[in-house]
């Protein structure tokens, strides 16, 4: 049987912490665990130069191997290129990208550094399934270096269309890049429509119905497989974390009124800015629900090192300043406003007491924090979800409250919406958003996926163009 080699860009190894590791790290802990799988990465430190050898750590038969990362590579790699530009290229903001040649050379330099690393610990018929934007070159580096395993690449925040993706200097190598994968996955149909068309307007690959692109040396099969959780494990932790001294605490703090809820990173694609201008549009349009609602937003700092991210925390600081000062009063403080994170189980509890949970980025690939809520919710008497639009979640939570997150007094009104609505509608969207979220469970996301990085897209068109369309029409 062959092996499965886990490349993302964090590792979470045995005691590091899932609020080091991210969402993504969080969701392959939760999702892969069978004996013997390799997970490879950065180890999340750095050093004079960055490491030649990966260090290993074995646990329950998991191998964990991480390198690190010289201080200049970590700044031209992750806050330069990855997070400078293909991360607002990727979330439709061309004016925030800030290109720099040094930053893509860093970018290609760390993948090849990971590409010559990994290939020490490879063998012949390792399955390598390669995670997110930042190592979208590290299968052509691979291939460089002679590999020839079967490759794949899941891309977890969104893509663009040829018309945004045009913006990026040398993108043509790039998508070429993702060529060199045999199994390229998105989150949605709409990820995995713009990039055949970039692939087809921008390098003239043809592809056919099955999404299977005809690059020069070899078929690469693009699908889309959504990211989840496990739904009915989490609803049982919100059960247990709703009794526990924390929960109870914020239950006795409310004294008697609704709670809404978001959690998010510190983040400019995650909307804040106007999450927060849409509370306050709430409580100055609809004033029936003044001293009667109170907004916890959790926003957890995230990527301090580049510039729009540190210009952020000090906006919502005065805004939630603002807020309280024009709306609250010597008994109620309308906006509590948390930046620091909460462990997950404690979030967990929280959701379950909300009556209402906000989910409003202004472009995410999915957006797990809109699973947990509505996986927290209490069936009998359940809370509202508004979420997103431009989440990738919403193409699967047609029962969501969806707005459009540029929009505040839109945000406001679907939140008195969610906080007017009766009981009975309430249950009925939250028994339909709780079957979709136990079809979109982690397992599902990783067999779909293996499924296809196992397959054989050559002399199989068939089998694989039936396969693509059971993956649309997931839901």
């Amino acid at each position: 049987m062959a092996r499965l080699v886990i490349v993302s860009n964090r590792v979470l190894t045995p005691g590091g912490g899932s609020s080091r590791a991210g969402g993504l790290a969080v969701v392959l802990k939760d999702a892969v665990t069978t004996p013997g799988t390799l997970w490879f990465g950065w180890s999340g430190r750095t050093a004079d130069e960055t490491s030649t050898d990966a260090e290993i750590v074995v646990e329950d038969g998991v191998h964990y191997a991480t390198i690190s990362l010289s201080r200049d590579d970590y700044q031209k790699f992750y806050v330069g290129f990855a997070n400078g530009t293909l991360w607002p290229l990727l979330h439709f903001r061309l004016g925030l990208i800030e290109f720099r040649r040094e930053h893509l050379e860093g970018y290609r330099a760390v993948n090849e550094s990971f590409a010559h690393a990994l290939a020490k610990l490879l063998r012949p018929d390792d399955l390598i399934w390669v995670h997110d934007y930042h190592l979208i070159p590290l299968a052509a580096a691979l291939r460089h270096l002679g590999v020839r395993n079967r490759m794949g690449f899941f891309l977890h925040i969104p893509f663009v269309p040829p018309s945004v993706f045009g913006a990026l200097p040398q993108g043509a190598r790039l998508l070429k890049d993702f060529c060199a994968y045999d199994v390229v996955g998105f989150q949605t149909r709409a990820h995995h429509r713009d990039f055949l068309d970039c692939v087809h307007q921008i390098l003239r690959y043809p592809s056919d119905d099955a999404g299977i692109v005809s690059a020069p040396s070899h078929a690469v099969r693009a699908i889309v497989t959504p990211v989840g959780l496990d739904g009915a494990s989490f609803h049982k932790q919100a059960e247990r974390s709703a009794r526990g001294k924390n929960s109870r605490r914020l239950f006795a703090s409310l004294a008697g009124r609704h709670l809404m809820i978001g959690v998010d990173r510190l983040d400019y694609s995650k909307g804040l800015v106007n999450k927060f201008e849409a509370f306050n549009r709430l409580l100055a349009r609809f004033q029936e629900h003044r001293q009667h609602v109170s907004f916890l937003q959790v926003a957890v700092p995230s990527r301090e090192e580049v510039a729009e991210y540190a210009a952020l925390r000090p906006e919502l600081n005065r805004m939630a300043g603002d807020i309280n000062g024009r709306h609250g009063a010597f008994d109620w403080v309308p906006l509590r406003y948390m930046s620091q994170g909460l462990a997950r189980s404690t979030l967990a509890g929280f959701y379950r007491l909300a009556r209402v949970g906000v989910v409003t980025p202004l472009r995410d690939g999915m957006n797990l924090v809109a699973h947990e809520y509505v996986a927290a919710q209490d069936r009998d008497d359940p809370g509202a979800l508004v979420l997103s639009r431009f989440a990738g979640v919403a193409s699967y939570f047609d029962d969501a409250l969806i707005v459009n997150p540029y929009d505040p007094d839109e945000i406001a009104e679907a939140m008195n919406e969610a906080l007017l609505m009766p009981l009975e509608e309430r249950q009925r969207r939250h028994r339909r958003l709780f079957e979709c979220l136990c079809a979109l469970t982690a397992e599902a996301y990783c067999t779909k996926f293996l499924k296809a990085l196992s397959g054989n897209v050559g002399g199989g068109a068939r089998s694989s163009r039936r396969e693509h369309h059971e993956s649309l029409g997931h839901t």
